[in-house]
């Protein structure tokens, strides 16, 4: 069995003898109707984007409830299309991962085509110009991670692909929000048509902050000359171009070579994953957790799909903010960066498995039951205790979901601010001891000892992808695994720095106890495993 076009009308019978749930529709009129009728354009078709997102589209499409699917866009280059999704006509092999160690397999054919617009391909740039222009375009929607929204590095200066796209204009765009400006642009020049622009990217007011960078490229291009002030006026007209915020939840893994082979024993074919040039991982078919949460703010002036109807939870700005709150900075997000961080250094590949660790639960536990629920306001759609309940005893113990902890680690730089800092932030504001913490402190010593990339055995390993990363360890460079003493105030640049921590870590009495409790994780073999004990239990 092949997961193609032809594989699908071929071996029908087979599929669904193997208990693979098909498309209900006809995909190729699909495609061909989406290409002429854009309704929804999707920046950023990963894993999370392909397991998750395209799937409500499915379920529309399958119910009837949409004629067209998504068209996806990559600012960054044709790889994942060349080796992934053109070889399968675009469709995904959907695994759906039970913790009774069974499978839900689903074909999903709503992803109709990517287009490559970071200029190196004209034919690409023409054909989405020519659907941003299309009246009945209803949403933009993207999963790029943070980094994706991002204009200046860890110092504040700006990226070199910002500065040539300000100095270039909206013809030759690099940098994704670049490129999204430019398109809003070329909406506004055909007739200021309504579109909304909406963020699913796991990070904290994520309209907001596509809004912000769209705005700061747009008004850069404004100051030299290449848009007039309409198309400021524009962006800023929340009847033309919305923003909204979205909060997002559901864990979709690197793809699983074990669940490869379990497709593969069951006579589905040519679903090897392969690791990207940019480090991340894809496949044909993406596994993930059943559990999803998607909050969207529902403000779109040119309508959108009835995405409700595939269990997304619509609510206003203020309801999305506080979901997206309770998970990224309390019941989620920080659990898994503190268990990903220690999960590496002690030598875990399942975060599952680390879930069996005494010590590792009790800091989750403490992190987000004791130390980040004491900050946290229900949004009353979902409930934050309930929420991190079934986080701790039913998802992160999954051991069918074949989540690592170096995956986490990913881009730790740019999660801490707001999965830590959004925290103590609030500890100020509230008035209450941030020099009380205990778990978060730990968090925070822990991802500068896994930033050494030694491991608690004092062996080397190898640190996730981040883009701060050679910064971070130029700091360290002085730290000397097994020499407490060298620490001195070599940690004084990281821990005072603001924009990593939503707060000088000094000024809130967490300064010293975090190069403390790193001084104790270095102090040799076994020393984190020591630390955690001595203050956690």
């Amino acid at each position: 069995m092949k997961v193609t076009l032809d594989g699908i009308s071929k071996d029908k019978a087979a599929f669904e003898q193997a208990g693979v749930v098909l498309p209900r529709y006809d995909v190729k009129k699909m495609q061909e109707h989406t290409v002429s009728h854009p309704v929804w354009l999707h920046m950023g078709a990963g894993n999370i984007f392909r397991g998750f997102i395209a799937s409500l589209q499915e379920q529309l499409l399958n119910e009837g409830l949409q004629q067209s699917g998504i068209l996806t866009l990559t600012p960054i280059s044709a790889e994942s299309r060349d080796l992934i999704l053109d070889p399968h006509d675009n469709l995904t092999m959907s695994v759906t991962l039970l913790p009774d160690t069974s499978v839900e397999l689903q074909v999903i054919g709503s992803v109709v085509h990517e287009y490559v617009v970071n200029g190196s391909d004209e034919a690409d740039l023409k054909a989405v110009r020519q659907m941003f222009c299309d009246p009945k375009l209803q949403m933009l929607s993207f999963t790029i991670t943070e980094k994706g929204y991002a204009l200046t590095d860890i110092e504040g200066n700006r990226l070199k692909s910002v500065e040539h796209d300000l100095k270039e204009g909206p013809g030759k765009c690099q940098h994704a929000m670049s490129v999204v400006a430019a398109m809003l642009f070329e909406r506004f020049k055909a007739g200021r048509y309504p579109l909304a622009v909406v963020s699913m990217d796991n990070c904290a007011r994520n309209g907001d902050k596509l809004r912000d960078s769209v705005l700061t490229i747009a008004k850069g291009w404004l100051d030299n000359g290449f848009v007039e002030r309409d198309f400021i006026d524009y962006l800023n007209d929340g009847s033309c171009v919305s923003f909204p915020c979205t909060m997002i939840d559901k864990i979709t893994p690197r793809p699983d070579p074990v669940i490869c082979k379990k497709l593969g024993d069951m006579g589905i074919e040519d679903m090897d994953p392969v690791k990207t040039k940019f480090g991340t991982f894809l496949a044909p078919f993406v596994n993930a957790e059943k559990p999803q949460y998607l909050v969207v703010e529902d403000d779109f002036p040119n309508g959108r799909p009835p995405l409700e109807k595939a269990g997304v939870l619509f609510t206003d700005k203020r309801g999305v903010d506080l979901c997206e709150r309770m998970k990224v900075t309390t019941c989620l997000n920080p659990l898994h960066t503190a268990m990903a961080v220690y999960g590496c250094v002690l030598g875990y590949e399942r975060i599952s498995a680390e879930m069996e660790d005494k010590q590792i639960v009790a800091l989750v536990k403490k992190l987000g039951f004791d130390e980040g629920l004491k900050v946290v306001e229900d949004p009353k759609i979902l409930n934050p205790r309930d929420f991190i309940t079934e986080v701790v005893e039913q998802r992160l113990t999954n051991k069918c979901l074949p989540d690592t902890p170096q995956r986490i680690a990913t881009d730790t730089s740019l999660k801490v601010p707001v999965r830590f800092g959004e925290t103590l932030k609030n500890y100020q504001k509230q008035g209450l001891d941030a020099s009380t913490l205990v778990a978060l402190p730990l968090a925070i010593a822990g991802w500068l000892r896994y930033l050494m990339a030694v491991d608690d055995n004092g062996k080397p390993i190898e640190l996730s992808d981040d883009p701060q990363k050679a910064d971070l360890q130029g700091y360290l460079g002085k730290i000397k695994f097994g020499e407490p003493e060298s620490v001195k105030d070599n940690l004084h640049p990281i821990l005072s720095n603001a924009a990593l921590f939503g707060v000088n870590l000094y000024d809130v009495s967490l300064g010293l106890l975090v190069e403390t409790m790193f001084a104790k994780e270095i102090a040799g073999p076994g020393a984190v495993r020591k630390t955690l004990i001595e203050y956690l239990g």
